[in-house]
């Protein structure tokens, strides 16, 4: 399985970017999606997250009501919308697969917010 995270870039605050995440090697829509990111010196955190039994969406407290994450099947691709982007938001981000863990990993793509 293979994950190439894209979208990524510079943004002032208050902006917006929608990441994507295309899959190969695997059907996405018969695994969980989740997007994570690591700032400098921090943890990575998870993001959001659809599970693919339910359909569920999960997201981190931070970023509800600012970012939507979304999956087109046909195209195998997971997205993450992020709207009001603010400088705490300046991270690596990566996309993620997985059943009971998540096992497949995207490069990652830059997201920097200024003020």
């Amino acid at each position: 399985v293979q994950l190439q995270a894209s979208g990524g870039g510079l943004v002032q605050a208050g902006g917006s970017l929608r990441l994507s995440c295309a899959a190969s090697g695997r059907i996405l829509s018969t695994y969980n999606v989740g997007w994570f990111r690591q700032a400098p010196g921090k943890e990575r955190e998870f993001l959001a997250g659809v599970w693919w039994t339910s359909g569920n969406t999960y997201y981190t407290e931070s970023v509800k009501g600012r970012f939507t994450i979304s999956r087109d099947n046909a195209k195998n691709t997971v997205y993450l919308q992020m709207n009001n982007l603010k400088p705490e938001d300046t991270a690596v981000y990566y996309c993620a697969l997985g059943s009971s863990a998540w096992t497949y990993w995207g490069q990652g793509t830059q997201v920097t917010v200024s003020s």
